[in-house]
Protein backbone atom coordinates (compact mmCIF):
# COMPACT_ATOMS: atom_id res chain seq x y z
CA UNK A 1 0.00 0.00 0.00
CA UNK A 2 1.69 2.83 -1.10
CA UNK A 3 0.51 6.35 0.88
CA UNK A 4 -0.29 9.63 -1.48
CA UNK A 5 2.59 11.51 -1.51
CA UNK A 6 1.97 13.72 -5.15
CA UNK A 7 2.44 17.81 -5.12
CA UNK A 8 -0.07 17.40 -8.50
CA UNK A 9 -2.97 15.67 -6.18
CA UNK A 10 -2.31 17.99 -2.78
CA UNK A 11 -1.99 21.45 -2.17
CA UNK A 12 1.03 20.47 0.07
CA UNK A 13 2.40 17.61 1.21
CA UNK A 14 0.78 15.72 4.63
CA UNK A 15 2.25 15.35 7.79
CA UNK A 16 1.22 12.44 10.34
CA UNK A 17 0.95 13.20 14.16
CA UNK A 18 0.42 10.73 17.09
CA UNK A 19 0.07 11.94 20.23
CA UNK A 20 -1.71 10.89 23.52
CA UNK A 21 -0.86 10.92 27.28
CA UNK A 22 2.70 9.93 28.93
CA UNK A 23 2.94 6.29 29.33
CA UNK A 24 -0.10 5.57 27.03
CA UNK A 25 2.50 3.57 24.71
CA UNK A 26 3.49 6.08 21.44
CA UNK A 27 6.95 4.84 21.44
CA UNK A 28 6.18 1.28 20.45
CA UNK A 29 3.41 2.26 17.99
CA UNK A 30 5.10 4.90 16.44
CA UNK A 31 7.98 2.70 15.71
CA UNK A 32 5.67 0.35 13.81
CA UNK A 33 3.96 2.90 11.90
CA UNK A 34 7.21 4.63 11.14
CA UNK A 35 8.57 1.31 9.34
CA UNK A 36 5.12 1.11 7.34
CA UNK A 37 4.92 4.61 6.19
CA UNK A 38 9.03 4.38 5.41
CA UNK A 39 9.66 7.69 7.38
CA UNK A 40 10.92 9.25 10.18
CA UNK A 41 9.90 10.38 13.64
CA UNK A 42 9.99 13.94 14.63
CA UNK A 43 9.86 14.06 18.43
CA UNK A 44 7.36 17.19 19.74
CA UNK A 45 7.90 16.34 23.38
CA UNK A 46 9.27 19.06 25.01
CA UNK A 47 11.76 17.22 27.51
CA UNK A 48 13.22 14.98 25.40
CA UNK A 49 14.75 18.18 23.48
CA UNK A 50 17.43 18.14 26.16
CA UNK A 51 20.88 16.36 26.43
CA UNK A 52 21.18 14.34 29.11
CA UNK A 53 17.92 13.94 30.63
CA UNK A 54 17.34 10.30 28.75
CA UNK A 55 16.08 8.29 31.95
CA UNK A 56 13.15 10.73 33.35
CA UNK A 57 11.99 11.62 29.49
CA UNK A 58 11.93 8.28 28.68
CA UNK A 59 13.79 9.14 25.96
CA UNK A 60 14.01 6.61 23.13
CA UNK A 61 16.21 4.01 23.30
CA UNK A 62 19.67 3.28 20.96
CA UNK A 63 17.84 0.61 19.70
CA UNK A 64 14.89 2.23 19.15
CA UNK A 65 16.61 5.01 17.42
CA UNK A 66 18.56 2.61 15.19
CA UNK A 67 14.94 1.02 14.03
CA UNK A 68 14.02 4.20 12.88
CA UNK A 69 15.78 7.60 12.60
CA UNK A 70 14.68 10.36 14.94
CA UNK A 71 15.09 14.07 14.84
CA UNK A 72 14.62 16.74 17.32
CA UNK A 73 16.05 14.55 20.62
CA UNK A 74 19.01 16.39 22.70
CA UNK A 75 19.57 19.26 20.58
CA UNK A 76 20.04 21.73 23.66
CA UNK A 77 21.57 21.60 26.68
CA UNK A 78 19.12 22.13 29.80
CA UNK A 79 20.27 25.45 30.30
CA UNK A 80 19.09 27.23 27.05
CA UNK A 81 15.98 28.24 26.06
CA UNK A 82 13.70 26.41 24.11
CA UNK A 83 10.02 26.70 23.47
CA UNK A 84 7.36 26.16 21.02
CA UNK A 85 8.37 28.81 18.52
CA UNK A 86 12.20 27.46 18.51
CA UNK A 87 10.33 23.84 18.19
CA UNK A 88 8.17 24.99 15.19
CA UNK A 89 11.28 26.52 13.63
CA UNK A 90 13.34 23.60 13.79
CA UNK A 91 10.53 20.98 13.15
CA UNK A 92 9.67 22.66 9.71
CA UNK A 93 12.71 22.47 8.77
CA UNK A 94 13.28 18.56 9.31
CA UNK A 95 9.35 18.96 7.90
CA UNK A 96 10.91 20.15 4.46
CA UNK A 97 13.95 17.76 4.06
CA UNK A 98 11.49 14.93 4.60
CA UNK A 99 8.90 16.30 2.29
CA UNK A 100 12.13 16.54 -0.37
CA UNK A 101 13.24 13.07 -0.12
CA UNK A 102 9.46 12.03 -0.62
CA UNK A 103 8.55 10.84 3.10
CA UNK A 104 5.82 12.04 4.92
CA UNK A 105 6.81 13.09 8.66
CA UNK A 106 5.66 11.51 11.70
CA UNK A 107 5.06 13.87 14.32
CA UNK A 108 4.74 12.16 17.80
CA UNK A 109 4.95 13.05 21.24
CA UNK A 110 2.40 14.22 24.35
CA UNK A 111 3.20 18.53 23.85
CA UNK A 112 0.16 19.22 22.31
CA UNK A 113 1.50 23.17 22.33
CA UNK A 114 4.72 22.38 20.78
CA UNK A 115 1.97 20.06 17.96
CA UNK A 116 -0.06 22.89 17.78
CA UNK A 117 3.01 25.74 17.29
CA UNK A 118 3.73 23.27 14.30
CA UNK A 119 1.11 23.23 12.79
CA UNK A 120 -1.14 26.40 13.63
CA UNK A 121 1.76 29.02 13.99
CA UNK A 122 3.05 31.10 16.95
CA UNK A 123 0.12 33.78 18.82
CA UNK A 124 2.21 36.63 17.64
CA UNK A 125 2.16 38.32 21.61
CA UNK A 126 4.16 40.98 22.32
CA UNK A 127 8.20 40.80 22.46
CA UNK A 128 10.01 40.14 25.98
CA UNK A 129 10.17 42.40 28.51
CA UNK A 130 13.54 42.27 30.44
CA UNK A 131 12.70 45.07 32.77
CA UNK A 132 9.57 43.40 33.91
CA UNK A 133 10.32 40.01 33.59
CA UNK A 134 12.86 41.01 36.80
CA UNK A 135 10.57 42.42 38.63
CA UNK A 136 8.24 39.61 38.37
CA UNK A 137 10.83 37.16 39.21
CA UNK A 138 11.75 39.53 42.38
CA UNK A 139 7.72 39.21 43.21
CA UNK A 140 8.14 35.38 42.77
CA UNK A 141 10.97 35.67 45.11
CA UNK A 142 9.07 37.97 47.75
CA UNK A 143 5.53 35.76 47.17
CA UNK A 144 5.94 32.44 46.28
CA UNK A 145 4.32 30.74 43.55
CA UNK A 146 0.71 30.94 44.74
CA UNK A 147 0.98 34.56 44.52
CA UNK A 148 1.69 34.65 41.04
CA UNK A 149 -0.70 32.28 39.97
CA UNK A 150 -3.44 34.62 42.37
CA UNK A 151 -2.45 37.61 40.50
CA UNK A 152 -2.76 35.99 36.96
CA UNK A 153 -6.01 34.35 38.07
CA UNK A 154 -6.87 38.29 38.69
CA UNK A 155 -5.91 39.73 36.12
CA UNK A 156 -6.83 37.22 33.06
CA UNK A 157 -8.71 34.20 34.27
CA UNK A 158 -8.93 32.66 31.08
CA UNK A 159 -5.57 32.26 31.07
CA UNK A 160 -5.24 31.17 34.52
CA UNK A 161 -7.70 28.19 34.29
CA UNK A 162 -5.25 26.36 30.92
CA UNK A 163 -2.00 27.02 33.11
CA UNK A 164 -0.78 24.71 35.88
CA UNK A 165 -0.23 26.92 39.00
CA UNK A 166 3.27 25.55 39.28
CA UNK A 167 4.34 25.94 35.64
CA UNK A 168 6.32 28.68 36.42
CA UNK A 169 7.09 29.72 33.05
CA UNK A 170 4.05 30.60 31.19
CA UNK A 171 2.90 32.23 34.31
CA UNK A 172 5.56 34.68 34.54
CA UNK A 173 5.05 35.18 30.34
CA UNK A 174 1.17 35.49 30.96
CA UNK A 175 1.80 38.08 33.68
CA UNK A 176 4.51 39.77 31.71
CA UNK A 177 2.24 40.26 28.86
CA UNK A 178 -0.25 41.99 30.84
CA UNK A 179 2.04 44.43 32.26
CA UNK A 180 3.73 45.09 29.33
CA UNK A 181 0.72 45.88 26.81
CA UNK A 182 -2.34 45.85 29.55
CA UNK A 183 -4.21 43.53 27.41
CA UNK A 184 -4.61 39.76 28.74
CA UNK A 185 -2.54 37.22 26.94
CA UNK A 186 -5.43 35.30 26.38
CA UNK A 187 -7.03 38.28 24.32
CA UNK A 188 -3.72 37.98 21.99
CA UNK A 189 -4.19 34.09 21.86
CA UNK A 190 -8.22 34.48 20.68
CA UNK A 191 -7.58 37.40 18.33
CA UNK A 192 -4.57 35.08 17.07
CA UNK A 193 -7.11 32.20 16.71
CA UNK A 194 -4.39 29.64 15.30
CA UNK A 195 -6.27 29.49 12.38
CA UNK A 196 -3.63 29.32 10.06
CA UNK A 197 -3.17 25.31 8.99
CA UNK A 198 0.11 24.84 7.20
CA UNK A 199 0.14 21.52 6.36
CA UNK A 200 -2.92 18.95 5.56
CA UNK A 201 -2.72 16.90 8.34
CA UNK A 202 -3.53 13.16 10.35
CA UNK A 203 -4.28 13.74 13.86
CA UNK A 204 -4.33 10.62 15.90
CA UNK A 205 -4.62 10.87 19.72
CA UNK A 206 -4.42 7.14 21.54
CA UNK A 207 -5.77 6.42 24.66
CA UNK A 208 -7.19 3.84 27.43
CA UNK A 209 -9.21 3.62 30.45
CA UNK A 210 -8.42 5.69 33.50
CA UNK A 211 -7.62 2.99 35.87
CA UNK A 212 -5.19 0.76 33.40
CA UNK A 213 -2.85 4.28 32.50
CA UNK A 214 -2.64 5.40 35.68
CA UNK A 215 -1.49 2.03 36.59
CA UNK A 216 0.77 2.45 33.63
CA UNK A 217 2.50 5.42 35.05
CA UNK A 218 2.86 4.25 38.42
CA UNK A 219 4.96 1.34 36.65
CA UNK A 220 6.75 3.68 34.52
CA UNK A 221 7.74 5.59 37.45
CA UNK A 222 9.27 3.06 39.48
CA UNK A 223 10.71 2.03 36.35
CA UNK A 224 12.72 4.88 35.68
CA UNK A 225 14.29 4.88 39.46
CA UNK A 226 15.36 0.83 38.89
CA UNK A 227 16.90 2.60 35.41
CA UNK A 228 18.80 4.87 37.74
CA UNK A 229 16.90 8.49 37.32
CA UNK A 230 18.47 9.55 40.61
CA UNK A 231 21.68 8.87 39.42
CA UNK A 232 21.03 11.24 36.37
CA UNK A 233 19.54 13.83 38.40
CA UNK A 234 23.02 13.83 40.68
CA UNK A 235 25.08 13.40 37.45
CA UNK A 236 23.13 16.79 35.72
CA UNK A 237 23.63 18.62 39.49
CA UNK A 238 27.40 18.07 39.07
CA UNK A 239 27.34 19.23 35.45
CA UNK A 240 26.59 22.17 36.82
CA UNK A 241 22.78 22.31 36.08
CA UNK A 242 20.94 23.81 38.96
CA UNK A 243 17.69 22.33 40.34
CA UNK A 244 16.42 25.52 39.76
CA UNK A 245 16.50 25.17 35.87
CA UNK A 246 12.95 25.03 33.98
CA UNK A 247 14.07 21.40 32.84
CA UNK A 248 15.51 20.55 36.11
CA UNK A 249 11.69 21.36 37.52
CA UNK A 250 9.70 19.06 35.45
CA UNK A 251 8.10 15.79 36.46
CA UNK A 252 10.56 13.18 38.03
CA UNK A 253 13.34 15.68 38.12
CA UNK A 254 12.21 18.14 40.65
CA UNK A 255 11.02 15.20 42.33
CA UNK A 256 15.01 14.04 42.60
CA UNK A 257 16.21 17.38 43.68
CA UNK A 258 13.50 17.67 46.44
CA UNK A 259 14.81 14.58 47.82
CA UNK A 260 18.90 14.89 46.90
CA UNK A 261 17.88 18.95 49.24
CA UNK A 262 16.44 16.38 51.99
CA UNK A 263 12.50 17.87 51.37
CA UNK A 264 10.99 14.92 51.43
CA UNK A 265 12.55 11.19 51.97
CA UNK A 266 13.33 8.88 48.58
CA UNK A 267 9.46 7.35 49.18
CA UNK A 268 7.63 10.05 49.21
CA UNK A 269 9.73 11.83 46.01
CA UNK A 270 8.58 8.77 44.22
CA UNK A 271 4.93 8.64 45.33
CA UNK A 272 4.56 12.47 44.69
CA UNK A 273 6.15 11.78 41.16
CA UNK A 274 3.60 9.29 40.33
CA UNK A 275 0.98 11.28 41.77
CA UNK A 276 2.18 14.32 40.16
CA UNK A 277 2.12 12.13 36.52
CA UNK A 278 -0.84 11.21 36.80
CA UNK A 279 -2.19 14.55 36.97
CA UNK A 280 0.15 15.46 34.00
CA UNK A 281 -1.63 12.81 31.63
CA UNK A 282 -5.04 14.12 32.61
CA UNK A 283 -4.21 17.57 31.61
CA UNK A 284 -2.71 16.20 28.31
CA UNK A 285 -6.29 14.63 27.96
CA UNK A 286 -8.07 17.77 28.37
CA UNK A 287 -5.70 19.69 25.91
CA UNK A 288 -6.56 17.09 23.03
CA UNK A 289 -9.98 16.66 23.75
CA UNK A 290 -9.67 20.84 23.02
CA UNK A 291 -8.30 19.86 19.35
CA UNK A 292 -11.56 18.64 17.09
CA UNK A 293 -9.14 17.33 14.18
CA UNK A 294 -7.81 14.88 16.25
CA UNK A 295 -9.38 11.34 15.94
CA UNK A 296 -9.17 9.38 19.06
CA UNK A 297 -8.20 5.62 19.10
CA UNK A 298 -7.55 2.95 21.96
CA UNK A 299 -3.67 2.75 22.25
CA UNK A 300 -3.96 -1.28 21.50
CA UNK A 301 -6.32 -0.55 18.31
CA UNK A 302 -3.62 -1.22 15.80
CA UNK A 303 -4.94 -2.06 12.92
CA UNK A 304 -7.57 0.37 13.54
CA UNK A 305 -5.41 3.38 13.32
CA UNK A 306 -2.93 2.14 10.76
CA UNK A 307 -6.19 1.54 8.53
CA UNK A 308 -7.33 5.44 9.51
CA UNK A 309 -3.88 6.60 8.72
CA UNK A 310 -3.81 5.11 5.19
CA UNK A 311 -7.40 5.91 4.24
CA UNK A 312 -6.66 9.23 5.21
CA UNK A 313 -3.46 9.36 2.75
CA UNK A 314 -5.07 7.63 -0.01
CA UNK A 315 -8.20 9.38 0.34
CA UNK A 316 -9.53 12.31 -1.81
CA UNK A 317 -6.63 14.81 -1.99
CA UNK A 318 -5.27 12.51 0.91
CA UNK A 319 -8.40 13.00 2.72
CA UNK A 320 -6.11 15.34 5.05
CA UNK A 321 -8.06 17.74 7.85
CA UNK A 322 -6.99 21.13 6.86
Amino acid sequence: MTPCLNPEHSPSFPIVLLAGPTAVGKTALSLDLAEVLKTDIVNADSMQVYRFMDIGTAKPSAQERNRVRHHLLDVVNPDEPYDAAVFAHQARAVIEALHAQGKIPLVVGGTGLYMKALTRGICPGPPTHPGLRRQLLDDLARHGMSWLYAELSRVDPSCAARIHPNDRQRLLRALEVYRSTGVPLSHWQRTHGFRQALYPTIKIVLYRDRDELYARIDQRVLHMVDQGLLDEVRHLVRMGYDCSLKPMQSLGYRHMCQYLAGRMTFEDAVRTMQRDTRRYAKRQMTWFRGDPEFRWFHAEARRKIFDAVFSALQGNECGFTR
